[in-house]
């Protein structure tokens, strides 16, 4: 007889991890299946020229302590064993414009960030006043972000309908200042007229209570969950691709894997994005109609990478992180042609343990859209799985890599002699490693004209089938921790785990 699982978990991504790591704590016995050799999902790192790369994670909000990510990573252990290093308390990001040599700092906590900017905006601390109390106000009316239980959609309601552009214009007639207070916007995708303002809100809200980095990598927190699990007798099987969801009777018996065998459960509870998840799964349960509108969900943007190896003790550390953009374009960021991108793009720091002073590599971030690899798509390229893309494919990242390149450096004059080396990543790159069918970096966008169409339940019509991960409610790690408890209190049918984590 094969082994049945109280509960399988279909990908190790940060929302499956979450899942796991709680149901097992709650006596449950937890199967996580991951396609990848690593698992994590975007907390996966790799290795070049012996320096540790991020795929994803390159800051944190919310570890302060008693802050949501913190409690909850308290509540799994986890959160003494991590090595993490605050980003500057007076300048967490820097928000750089083309044509203006000012570079306007992000602060930490909410009276630094606003004291800051005033030295650039003397004339606006009311309008400042205005944004941050906003930021406060929305996350205030979203229980799960503050740990809190019980609450209901006519509080979120409220806010949900509100667009990001059309509130920052209100508060300012400065376009200076409306283009710094959405500077940082790559950590979304901003969409002129859809954004809705709670996204912005509850993402740039964790980083002002507090910013941090990972040192030497990000991957160290699927790593300490994942001992966590195992340590409540769950199981982690990697190289386990999941192929189809085996749905009989009006329930799901088992997954199939890509050699053929099958596992076993009682539940189940898939991180893919949840077109994968569909269609995988054949069941009458599910309307072709439900189907179809998640398909014609639109998904965010991808990115192209450039993940620079620096010689050695050549450019200083800094405990910041950059966003850059065209003059005139914030609102339209993503809307390049070839002729004119980047329009924007983003630069990071890994911390090292090796040196403080300074960084061993540094890691550019432009918007890529998927159409613009799609010729390449028929391959598939992992470490376990490698398939050549072919020459074409290099030269098209080489002169890409070369125009951003020559982009960046005009705001960091000499960078490119202190590079030693550099290695890029596409689209394709997440879709092979992350497992997203389009490359795209943040999965379905939000749309505050149709609030609730784009907010994804973690049941589905099979009543032992629940979703989980970036996709239900919001991106990012924190978005997706905040998914998982999601779908632990469905799956619960209380919301006892929210208090435990709050009292952790």
């Amino acid at each position: 007889m094969e082994d049945k699982f109280d509960i399988v978990i279909i990908g190790s991504g940060m929302g499956g991890l979450v899942c796991a790591d709680i149901l097992a704590r709650e006596g449950y016995t937890v199967c996580v299946l991951e396609k990848n050799k690593q698992i994590g999902g975007c907390l996966q790192t790799y290795v070049r020229d012996k320096v540790i790369f991020d795929s994803g994670v390159h800051y944190l909000g919310g570890l302060g302590k008693g802050q949501n990510l913190y409690q909850v990573f308290k509540y799994m252990g986890i959160i003494e064993k991590l090595k993490l290093q605050k980003m500057d308390e007076d300048c967490f990001d820097k928000i750089l414009i083309e044509n203006d040599d000012k570079e306007y700092a992000y602060a930490q906590g909410y009276e630094n960030f606003i004291q800051r900017l005033l030295k650039d905006f003397p004339n606006e601390e009311k309008a400042l006043r205005m944004y941050c109390d906003q930021i406060k106000e929305i996350c205030s009316k979203f229980p799960l972000y503050n740990l809190r239980a019980g609450g209901n959609m006519d509080e979120k309601n409220v806010v949900l309908g509100i667009d990001t552009k059309t509130f920052i214009e209100s508060i300012t007639s400065d376009k200076k200042l409306q283009a710094v207070l959405v500077g940082n916007n790559m950590l979304y995708v901003l969409q002129a007229g859809k954004t809705p303002f709670y996204v912005h809100a509850m993402i740039l809200n964790s980083y002002i209570e507090s910013a941090w980095k990972c040192i030497d990598g990000g991957s160290d927190i699927g790593k300490y969950i994942a001992m966590d699990i195992r340590e409540h007798g769950g199981i982690i099987r990697r190289n386990s691709e999941v192929k189809r969801i085996v749905v009989d009777e009006g329930e799901v018996k088992s997954v199939e894997l890509a050699d053929g065998s099958h596992v076993y459960g009682k539940h189940f509870i898939s991180n893919m994005h949840p077109v994968r998840t569909l269609d995988m799964t054949e069941s009458s349960l599910i309307k072709n109609a439900y189907k179809n509108r998640i398909k014609n969900l639109e998904n965010t943007i991808g990115g192209f990478i450039i993940n620079i190896v620096f010689k050695k003790d050549s450019f200083k550390y800094v405990k910041n992180n950059y966003y850059y953009h065209r003059e005139g374009h914030v609102w339209n960021m993503a809307d390049h042609t070839e002729e004119n991108w980047p329009l924007c793009y983003c630069v990071f720091f890994s911390a090292s343990s090796k040196s403080p002073e300074y960084a061993d590599s540094m890691t550019l971030l432009a918007y890529m859209r998927y159409d613009e690899v799609k010729q390449w798509e028929q391959t598939f390229n992992t470490v376990s799985a490698a398939d050549d893309r072919g020459p074409g494919y290099e030269a098209f990242k080489k002169r890409k890599a070369e125009k951003l390149l020559d982009c960046v450096e005009e705001k960091f004059p000499g960078l490119r002699d202190c590079v030693k080396t550099y290695y890029t990543a596409t689209p394709l790159s997440y879709r092979d490693y992350v497992g997203n069918d389009d490359g795209s970096m943040y999965g379905i966008v939000k749309d505050y004209q149709n609030p609730l169409k784009t907010f994804i339940s973690p049941r589905t019509k099979i009543p032992n089938l629940y979703l989980t991960g970036q996709n239900l409610n919001l991106h990012g790690i924190l978005g997706a921790t905040m998914s998982g408890l999601v779908t632990c209190t469905a799956f619960l049918g209380n919301d006892e785990i929210i208090e435990k984590i709050r009292n952790a």
